[in-house]
């Protein structure tokens, strides 16, 4: 798998939160209520930030060499599925709640609001520790590459040349 770009969650964020701007204008318009989470709803996200965590630490304590046994891959590969899942909804939660913040900062005047301020700042910091808990855990999941004699990463070949026959049929003296 490859690991998640910075740039593509920033993307995720500003989308989320120019989506956010639109639907609370357009509930606004409509009289309905502001389409922000319930505070409840920080139980959920930080089960799944404590047990993708939790999951990391075990990936990590094997990778470092502190466990003996055998480590599951399909466990490793699910850990890092879930870590970047996590980083992924923790984004989308975190630019959502941004962008419902940003359109109460700016018509804050006009209506009191401030208990939907004060949760939408909660759940765009729940979001917040959803994304740093997915990133690192990612961190967590990546093998440090191997130490092959010569310090090289592996056998240089150029194109065309075979792999077995390059280093033995010509050393460069």
């Amino acid at each position: 798998m490859k690991a998640m770009r910075p740039l593509t969650l920033v993307i995720i964020a500003v989308l989320a939160a120019g989506l956010a701007l639109l639907a609370t204008a357009a509930t606004n318009r409509y009289s309905m209520a502001t389409p922000v989470l319930p505070v409840s709803a920080l139980v959920t996200m930080g089960v799944i930030a404590v047990l993708t965590l939790v999951m990391g630490i075990r990936v990590l304590r094997w990778r470092n060499g502190k466990k003996k046994t055998l480590l599951n891959p399909i466990m490793a590969a699910r850990t890092l599925i879930l870590a970047q899942a996590c980083a992924y909804a923790g984004t989308l939660l975190l630019g959502w709640h941004a962008g419902i913040a940003l359109d109460l900062l700016r018509i804050g005047t006009l209506r009191s609001g401030e208990g939907i301020l004060w949760n939408t700042l909660v759940m765009g910091g729940g979001g917040v520790v959803m994304l740093v808990v997915g990133l690192v855990v990612e961190r967590f999941c990546r093998i440090p590459p191997e130490d092959f004699e010569g310090g090289t990463t592996g056998p240089e070949t150029r194109r065309g040349e075979s792999k077995g026959e390059g280093e033995y049929a010509y050393r460069g003296d």
